[in-house]
């Protein structure tokens, strides 16, 4: 059988393995490799005020960069009682790109006198996926939780061990890979790409 190359316009080793893991369980002959693995490392602006924007901007980069079909994803925490806040701005919620602890310690700052019932919370994944023949698609996963006042939880990254998940009664730093990809907002994001198969195996 054919195997294909997407490459993943990241190099946030979470972020990839949450993709590959997904991408070797839907059983497509498909591998996800990061942009800088396909010889493209530059920056690239995500200044759009939707997480679609910046997926589309990201993968559309990366695939006129390196000519092979790109995936991007661009997802962030939207927080009722902060008028969706942080959202877009959910990695640089501190001021700095990525210091997870600084943006968590940020968000507690800012709903200390929350009540619980008022923190409820979603995350947000928008993915693109851009062919070299210019055609795309977006989707857009969620998965609906309520913010902690102390974090719980060592797994995974960014704001999970806050997002408390009231189905299974853990924060989304307490499940494992495949637990949190059935349910999480890339986890259905990546679903519903991958009901449009045809795209990626051109």
């Amino acid at each position: 059988m054919k195997q294909y190359q997407i490459v993943l316009a990241s190099n946030n080793a979470h972020k990839t393995e949450e993709f590959r893991r997904y991408f070797r369980e839907s059983g497509l002959p498909i591998e996800i490799i990061t942009m800088r693995e396909a010889g493209f490392d530059a920056e690239i602006a995500e200044d759009a005020d939707t997480f679609e924007g910046n997926a589309y901007l990201k993968a559309k980069a990366v695939c006129d960069a390196t000519g092979m079909c790109a995936i991007a994803d661009d997802s962030g925490l939207e927080v009722d009682a902060l008028g969706g806040a942080p959202g877009v701005y959910s990695a640089r919620y501190c001021g700095r790109h990525g210091d997870d602890d600084a943006n968590n310690q940020k968000l507690l700052q800012e709903l200390a006198d929350v009540p619980d019932e008022k923190r409820t919370a979603r995350f947000v994944s928008a993915i693109c996926a851009v062919r070299p023949d210019g055609e795309h698609i977006t989707v857009r996963g969620t998965a609906e939780g309520r913010i902690l006042r102390e974090k719980r939880g060592a797994g995974t990254f960014g704001y999970d061990p806050l997002f408390y998940y009231e189905p299974l009664a853990k924060t989304f730093a307490e499940l494992d890979g495949s637990a949190k990809n059935s349910i999480s907002h890339r986890g259905n994001a990546l679903a519903l790409l991958l009901k449009n198969r045809d795209f990626f195996l051109k």
